[in-house]
């Protein structure tokens, strides 16, 4: 099971019925936050959900409106009694603006490791979480992520029986783990089938449309993607500051076929960009205009 929050749709400022851009996923007892902007604490609060289990938190880039949120919640996470470590993913530079950004939260009861990403793609797995990170094209380097959650092949007892690997051995080798008994090897292989469809979820703001954001997106569960601006005449504006338009997301969307498309990280001048979705439902029926607070479980399919 994977559960996805968009806790923030906004861009650039926060509104009182909007706040800045942030994406929580929760999946086996972690939670993962992708993006920290002003408000995202007041999002958490309002839907229910705990930052204490926050194990990772990746950046898309370090723009005011995807950070500035992140002293107050480590501040909180703090004062939640939290010891474990925290990691931080994010471009290259993340350890020093964090580090900056700590001045008015120094004292933590938990301490915090860094994974700066400096390849045009990189993958860790962490936890539950597989994680993609792809460079996009905005005015500062900036990724997007996809995040997967990847599922085993069906255990096959026969196998095991015939092999006779001790019943014991059952239940780690199902969760993909090798192991050593007097001097035998038992791998995942042995016991399990091809692996099956997990779950994705890709998550894409500030950048103009590369194909490399459709190519993360391919067959995804559900693609989170900047749709700034709805009207049309903003094109010009949207290429100027690298962001992009609600067409252009729509248009990713077509290329990756995803199950659903939400679109956010809204201009504060957009203050109904449900005004604009039949248009963009042309270039792509499954896209939804998001709003804070939107919410959606993911479960694995036979």
């Amino acid at each position: 099971m994977l559960d996805i929050c968009l806790l923030g749709t906004g861009g650039m400022m926060p509104l009182p019925y909007r706040w800045l851009t942030s994406m929580m996923a929760r999946c086996e007892g972690s939670s993962l936050l992708i993006d920290c902007g002003e408000g995202t604490q007041i999002a958490l609060k309002k839907k229910g959900w705990s930052p204490k289990p926050i194990d990772v938190i990746c950046f898309t880039h370090y723009h005011a409106d995807h950070i500035s949120g992140l002293p107050g919640l480590l501040l909180t996470m703090g004062n939640a009694e939290r010891t474990e470590p925290l990691l931080m993913i994010g471009p290259k530079g993340l350890e020093r603006v964090v580090a900056a950004l700590r001045c008015i939260a120094p004292e933590l009861p938990f301490p915090i490791h860094f994974l700066e990403l400096t390849e045009p793609r990189e993958q860790h797995r962490i936890g539950p979480y597989l994680i993609d990170a792809y460079r996009v094209n905005h005015n500062v380097v900036c990724y997007g992520y996809a995040v997967t959650i990847p599922r085993t092949g069906k255990f096959d007892a026969e196998r095991a029986k015939a092999q006779n690997i001790p019943l014991k051995f059952w239940n780690p080798l199902q969760k993909g783990k090798t192991v050593t008994d007097e001097g035998r090897i038992y791998t995942p292989d042995m016991v399990l089938g091809d692996a099956r469809r997990g779950l994705k979820v890709s998550y894409c703001t500030d950048t103009r449309p590369v194909p490399v954001i459709a190519e993360y997106a391919k067959d995804a569960d559900l693609m989170i993607c900047e749709g700034m601006y709805g009207e049309p005449e903003k094109l010009k504006k949207a290429r100027e500051h690298k962001h992009m338009t609600m067409y252009e997301a729509a248009e990713l969307a077509r290329q990756a076929q995803p199950k659903e498309l939400w679109l956010t990280h809204y201009s504060p001048s957009l203050n109904y960009p449900e005004e604009y979705m039949d248009a963009v439902r042309k270039i792509f029926p499954a896209a939804k205009a998001a709003r804070d607070g939107w919410t959606l479980e993911l479960g694995f399919t036979d």
